[in-house]
């Protein structure tokens, strides 16, 4: 099972999470690009120690969106968000190249990724920006998406992920943000959470029902509280439970 995480996401003088301490935990970094946080001097900084940890960097691309975290959903057009995907892949990568690494796959942020989810127009943008700056590339996100049913058509290969410390609704959609039931904060409960998915794939949904969640990877959100101290549980709790961990890209 992968272990993945939302990294290197300050910007500035701003520091968002502990990057370091994540990144000895985590087996996948999705790294910001510089749209819905991040910059040049970080990117630099969490590819490099990616790179030095053995940590594959993956590139979390986000709506143009610094001020609101890439959490507000905006209306782009097909080729305009295809271009900026590009754009924010061709960043990463640099300094992944700089770092002796690569970039080894895409996962879209925030209201991208639940935009993404549903709408055609923005999930084709993504496959397109994959399709023509490296086939090769995976696309991390949700398990019966729009974007992952575009990515397999198109020929790409699709990862689906899992969310622990969020709350899913009975659909198999988490939980809006701003709705109670949304973070689940108790490192204990996701460590558990966590260990379901990758042995019964299976998460239970806020209403107590049991829901289908096939999983390939397991993401932990940085800016959570308690990010560093769930990660640990997750990890030692998956460990303890016989299930190996590593990148689910080579």
């Amino acid at each position: 099972m992968d272990l993945n995480a939302d990294l290197g996401e300050g910007f500035g003088i701003w520091r968002l999470g502990d990057d370091e301490a994540l990144l000895g935990l985590v087996t996948s970094a999705n790294v910001a690009c510089g749209f819905h946080g991040g910059d040049a001097s970080t990117m630099r900084r969490v590819c490099a120690e990616a790179a030095r940890r053995g940590v594959a960097v993956g590139a979390q691309v986000g709506y143009r969106d610094l001020a609101g975290f890439g959490r507000r959903h905006i209306a782009y057009d097909f080729a305009e968000l295809r271009d900026e995907a590009i754009y924010q892949l061709g960043a990463l990568d640099a300094f992944c190249r700089v770092a002796g690494t690569r970039v080894r796959y895409l996962k879209p942020h925030g209201a991208l990724y639940h935009a993404a989810a549903r709408d055609e127009s923005q999930a084709a943008a993504l496959v397109a920006a994959v399709n023509e700056y490296d086939h090769r590339l995976p696309l991390l996100c949700a398990p019966g998406s729009v974007l992952a049913q575009l990515a397999v058509g198109a020929g790409l290969r699709v990862v689906a992920e899992g969310f622990p410390d969020r709350g899913y609704q009975p659909g198999g959609t988490l939980v809006p943000r701003n709705a109670p039931g949304a973070l689940v904060t108790d490192p204990e409960q996701v460590a558990e959470r966590a260990v379901r998915m990758a042995t019964e794939r299976t998460v239970v949904a806020v209403d107590g029902s049991v829901i289908p969640c096939p999983v390939e990877s397991i993401c932990l959100h940085g800016d959570s509280p308690g990010a560093v101290a769930s990660a640990e549980m997750v990890r030692a709790a998956l460990i303890d439970a016989g299930v190996p961990l590593a990148a689910f890209t080579g």
